[in-house]
């Protein structure tokens, strides 16, 4: 906006100024080089071409009415054809490829520490200094520059760093295929994107099933789960926090009356246990300016065995020395890790990564028909429990919503504008036709991105391209309705003959404008390299909407402004004649 603005200073001032001493200069010149004049034959051959035709159209009501449905039922034949579904937001092509992993209940750091071993024999390979030790698949991947492994608890994450940024997304399957193997585990591997905070989160349908009780809402997510698989094939799919109550726990349970006749409370045993377990912070102090924890622990280090809780000796009020087997219960009991909350409710969530083949809208719409709704039709959740989507995928529902709704209140701007300028409702809205063949134009050029150069889904990037494509492609209709009422109010020509002198002498800056504008714009579509993918969608859509609306303008609008004309003539007569009939 702001360099539409000043470049309409620079026009009305410094053009005309610095113009006016060049075209001096060139009219004193003598002799026209030979491929000026081929240029000029040509350029003045189309356009008597193009205004004869226009004259000839003008003269029969069913070539104005034939060019005017063609025109327009075509446009919205290609706007319903060729309309993708729609994605959320580019990934973009960082290097790095983020890993989460979700091993069985029961696995301890002994194995998970397998895990990482079995995960670095199929991952060391691909760094080049290693590669002579690795299979023959690996061969024509990038390579790697590093890798981490971290696990902790009940969960494990890795990262591997491509060290060709544009080719990272090759690792991907060979990545996820070695973590497929690990028995029992599930995992998930996707490259980071820059819109995302989290694993999956650029790209994602999270299934959100609260309700009170968690045994049914593990039940209702491994439907789910299992829905999700067999409805979307290759899709990377993740329970949060977990579809199992198995992980072990010790539960300790306070024997009361051993502790009041030893004059001890749950509390002593409670930092006891930490103590011996993990360490039990006392207190804290300042040095340097940094605060710093004491932390009281066993000096023999933390319990390794669960069979050494019950041997831990409590000191009494009375200094007698008690094991914890004496005066607590210690059993092995099985439960939840983790409880998730939603809306103060409790919560599983099913986080479904679709294949980069298939659109995140399609992949919604599967998923919702497929696994949700039958779910809800079978009765089986009642009005405790309730399953909605959220994600990204929610976030493309919104956001395509508010697109929508800014494409409109920019056509509606735009007419109102010109309604202000031409003091007049009917140009502005003969005008407003040149739009869908704009929007039909911006997906012609987006489907023949797909089909001769890149994959490019419409994201919400590239659906920006219809919102800009609303204030350059009526520039074109505004110059032939502007000057078609110039001729008629200011040299008196009749309609047709002031319709095809304006076709005639504003085609040449119609298309010398559109030719400069996609000429420019062109390399948005055609330039590789990392990054391409966020703005060579909307080049495409605003290119194709130039070019089809350029081309086909010049018969769209003169048709349906002579036959507005004919109306206007019409309903002038019928007016006139009326009182005369009365009479």
């Amino acid at each position: 906006s702001s360099a539409v603005v000043l470049s309409l200073m620079i026009s009305i001032t410094g053009i005309p100024t610095r113009s006016s001493r060049i075209l001096g200069r060139v009219g004193r010149t003598a002799g026209t080089p030979g491929r000026r004049v081929t240029l000029k034959w040509f350029a003045g051959a189309f356009s008597n071409g193009i205004s004869r035709f226009t004259y000839a159209a003008s003269g029969s009501v069913l070539a104005r009415i034939g060019i005017v449905l063609l025109l327009t039922v075509a446009s919205a034949t290609f706007v319903v054809g060729l309309m993708p579904k729609a994605e959320y937001l580019p990934q973009g092509n960082r290097e790095m490829l983020f890993g989460i992993l979700i091993p069985p209940p029961g696995y301890n750091l002994d194995e998970m520490r397998t895990i990482a071993d079995e995960v670095e024999k199929d991952i060391l390979p691909l760094i080049r200094e290693h590669a002579e030790d690795g299979p023959p698949e690996i061969r024509d991947l990038p390579p790697v520059k590093n890798f981490f492994f971290v696990a902790w608890g009940r969960q494990a994450f890795m990262g591997v760093v491509s060290g060709v940024q544009e080719r990272t997304r090759e690792l991907l399957p060979y990545i996820y295929g070695s973590l497929r193997k690990i028995p029992g585990m599930i995992a998930v591997v996707q490259q980071s994107g820059l819109f995302s905070r989290g694993i999956g989160k650029g790209r994602s349908i999270e299934v959100e099933i609260t309700g009170p009780e968690l045994p049914r809402l593990i039940d209702l997510g491994r439907q789910v789960f299992g829905g999700a698989m067999q409805t979307l094939p290759g899709a990377q799919i993740r329970p949060i926090p977990g579809l199992d109550l198995g992980s072990p726990e010790m539960r300790i349970v306070p024997n009361r009356d051993r502790l009041a006749r030893l004059g001890m409370t749950t509390t002593d045993i409670g930092l006891t246990l930490n103590v011996f377990v993990d360490g039990a912070r006392a207190s804290n102090f300042r040095l340097h300016g940094d605060e710093i924890d004491l932390t009281v622990r066993d000096r023999e280090g933390r319990i390794s065995r669960t069979q050494d809780l019950a041997d831990i000796s409590i000191i009494a009020p009375s200094g007698e020395r008690v094991k914890l087997g004496s005066v607590a219960d210690i059993m092995l009991e099985e439960g939840p890790s983790q409880i998730n909350h939603l809306h103060s409710e409790r919560a599983i969530i099913i986080q479904i990564i679709p294949s980069q083949e298939i659109p995140l809208e399609v992949a919604l719409q599967k998923i919702e028909a497929d696994v949700i709704d039958p779910i809800y039709e079978d009765g089986a959740l009642g009005s405790n429990y309730r399953i909605q989507v959220g994600g990204t995928a929610d976030n493309l529902t919104r956001t395509s919503r508010a697109l929508m709704w800014n494409f409109i209140l920019a056509v509606l701007i735009s007419y109102l504008l010109m309604s202000a300028l031409f003091e007049n409702f009917l140009y502005p809205f003969i005008i407003m036709f040149s739009v869908p063949l704009a929007a039909a134009g911006g997906f012609v050029g987006l489907f023949l991105l797909n089909r001769f150069l890149v994959y490019q889904p419409l994201d919400i990037i590239t659906m920006l391209g219809f919102v800009i494509l609303v204030g350059i492609v009526v520039n074109n209709a505004i110059l032939i309705v502007h000057q078609t009422l110039n001729n008629i109010r200011q040299a008196g020509m009749t309609h047709r003959d002031a319709i095809t002198e304006s076709v005639r002498s504003r085609i040449r800056p119609i298309y010398m404008s559109s030719i400069t504008t996609v000429c420019a714009m062109m390399p948005l579509i055609l330039s590789p390299g990392a990054g391409s993918e966020f703005y060579r969608g909307l080049g495409s859509v605003v290119v194709g909407g130039i070019l089809i609306s350029t081309v086909f303008t010049i018969f769209l609008i003169p048709a349906l402004l002579s036959l507005t004309f004919d109306f206007i003539g019409l309903l002038k007569r019928f007016f006139l004649r009326s009182p005369e009939k009365a009479a």
